[in-house]
């Protein structure tokens, strides 16, 4: 299987995307089956960009879309567990976080509601399954951008798909003698040509741093690769270091305050000293390469010049790469009188930092060299102190929203690469929590190294648990249960009334219903808002139903919430709830004084 239109026999060209349902131009054999090989769950997020979230009504839509235009046989999750990129796995500039946006996110949590809508999708499309396979298909106008697609089999049952690609108009339409509302850019799924069984618009929810060791900057004299020109940093690493010093030495004949220092990079970062002195960083983004430009100051004789160049990743994909050039391309110093160019010169090369020679974040490379005592942060730095694992059995985080750009180890295990420095443009960090498994862990004095490029301060590291503490249900009238399967026996199809089911993880109860609106309420499980058409007492309802309890249904139904706020109206129930563990809730008397008033 490819990507690729024009694909030779045997392989199948495939799709990879979005929204394949409407730019895959299909197989180009008609002996081959339609795969969406890619059906991306959200985007790979790099440093510096804003998160790409996709909803679950979006992928449901174009997953049903591709089904039905497309013959779609096959649609593969790219990704449907998140992941981490630990140590240095990561891709050019991505984040330590691969594809957090997953059904299951990087922890293996269910993220809602891209998990249950999902889910409810898989189960509608089941209960069509043999009408699909085998059925013969036809399609009807239902209005200008609605249409259906209707599956017929051979004795006499049937299964539809109503679909709106308007993206802006609820619509109402008439199918077989009957009426039925289709949310903007939505598939109604009717198992039986009759009942709503799903529909892709509406998304139904069931420490303390002790010691520090400062970097040495490279000097020329002390390289052991020399060559008289710039060298491709891939190549003179092997990919074994994300860092490449480059270093030279140039003789002055007086002091000159106004030099300048332009070196740009195809790099991702660089960092440079002039004898020994920091002077200044720069860095790229996914789109564009880091050019640094500084003044500098040069003394009488001969000065030394490091150039730290430094890599977040390989590229992942695209025609060439063995050509494709990384590290500084040019180097040049301006004065009053000239500029000279360096960039055919000789040049000394140190392969990665000392600290990663000696494995500092080892338990046993950490004991070969001298730390001292943490008075305050610095630039190219490495940390170390030791914690204890937090009790219970939730997913581990380290939080490094405090720092800089670098790598952290635990036990010797690479945690991933970090840069909390480069902010996306609202201001934020890429990422600041990076999954710790906890069969990385011990019980106790577990060692956790940090290599900080800049001056973060490690003071503000801490270790978390992560777990879900709310949960969201959102249902509707043409919400109704779906035919499972069980085996290789589905079921037998049970047409009830709609019911929102929450349900807070193991050794969680709800404790607090946040919102809570029978009528019309406006948004999703992401945002919402009471609309035009509410029960005012749907939250007391739904607390008393579910209060206490680790998981709850809650029917849409005017007995249950004794009344109907706007008669004749299709109603949506969307509730959202907070969950917490009963050593949460309780109190802890303990050792306070007690006084009995009667």
């Amino acid at each position: 299987m490819c990507k690729q239109d024009d694909a030779p026999d045997p392989v199948i060209n495939a799709c990879n995307g979005l929204r394949c349902g409407e730019t895959f131009g299909g197989p180009n054999s008609p002996n081959k089956p339609s795969l969406w090989t890619e059906n991306w769950t959200s985007n790979l997020q790099t440093y510096g960009e804003d998160p790409v979230i996709r909803s679950a009504e979006d992928i449901a839509y174009h997953v049903a879309l591709f089904i039905l235009t497309k013959n779609g046989s096959f649609i593969n999750y790219y990704m449907y567990h998140g992941g981490t990129n630990f140590g240095r796995t990561g891709a050019a500039y991505m984040i330590t976080s691969y594809y957090d946006q997953a059904p299951l996110d990087e922890y293996g949590l269910i993220r809602q509601p891209k998990w249950g809508h999902l889910k409810e999708l898989h189960a509608a499309v089941n209960s069509c399954s043999d009408k699909i396979l085998s059925g013969t298909k036809t399609n009807l106008s239902l209005g200008q951008e609605q249409e259906a697609y209707i599956y017929q089999g051979r004795s006499g049952e049937c299964a539809a798909f109503l679909v709106n690609t308007d993206t802006r108009k609820t619509v109402a339409v008439e199918f077989r003698n009957s009426s039925y509302q289709l949310p903007p850019k939505s598939i109604s799924i009717l198992p039986d040509c009759k009942t709503v069984a799903f529909n892709t618009a509406q998304a139904c929810l069931i420490t303390n741093a002790e010691f520090i060791r400062i970097e040495p900057i490279s000097q020329y004299d002390e390289t052991s690769i020399k060559a008289n020109v710039l060298l491709d940093q891939t190549n003179a690493t092997k990919d074994v270091s994300d860092y490449l010093w480059y270093t030279f030495s140039v003789e002055r004949n007086s002091s000159d305050s106004e030099s300048t220092l332009n070196v740009p990079s195809l790099g991702h970062a660089l960092h440079a000293y002039v004898n020994g002195v920091f002077v200044g960083s720069a860095h790229g983004s996914r789109t564009s390469t880091p050019s640094f430009l500084s003044q500098i100051r040069l003394n009488n004789g001969v000065n030394k010049i490091s150039l730290l160049s430094v890599l977040v990743g390989l590229r992942d994909s695209g025609a060439y790469l063995e050509h494709a050039y990384n590290g500084i391309r040019s180097v040049s110093i301006q004065d009053k009188q000239q500029t000279v160019n360096y960039t055919n010169y000789p040049w000394g090369y140190q392969v990665g930092l000392l600290g990663e020679k000696l494995k500092l974040y080892t338990s046993q490379g950490s004991r070969k060299v001298q730390w001292n005592k943490f008075s305050s942060s610095k630039l190219l730095t490495w940390y170390k102190t030791t914690f204890d694992a937090p009790g219970g059995s939730e997913p581990v985080a380290l939080n490094l929203g405090s720092m800089g750009k670098g790598e952290a180890w635990i036990n010797g295990q690479s945690i991933g690469r970090y840069w909390v420095s480069f902010h996306t443009p609202a201001g934020r960090p890429s990422q600041s929590s990076y999954h710790v498994p906890r069969s990385f862990l011990k019980p106790t004095g577990n060692l956790l190294v940090v290599l900080d490029e800049e001056n973060g301060n490690p003071l503000g590291i801490s270790i978390d648990t992560v777990s879900i503490t709310k949960v969201c249900s959102h249902v509707s009238d043409s919400s109704h249960p779906i035919t499972s399967l069980k085996g290789n026996k589905k079921v037998a199809e049970k047409h009830e009334e709609a019911k929102a089911h929450l349900r807070c993880p193991s050794k969680k109860i709800i404790s607090r219903i946040l919102f809570a609106s029978f009528g019309t309420p406006s948004g999703n499980c992401e945002k919402y808002s009471v609309g035009r058409c509410h029960s005012s007492n749907s939250k007391a309802i739904v607390e008393r139903a579910c209060v206490g309890k680790t998981e709850c249904t809650v029917a849409l139904s005017y007995k249950m919430f004794q009344s109907d706020p706007c008669p004749g109206t299709p109603k949506d129930l969307l509730i959202e709830a907070q969950c917490h563990s009963h050593e949460e809730l309780s109190f802890n008397f303990k050792g306070r004084e007690r006084s009995n008033l009667l």
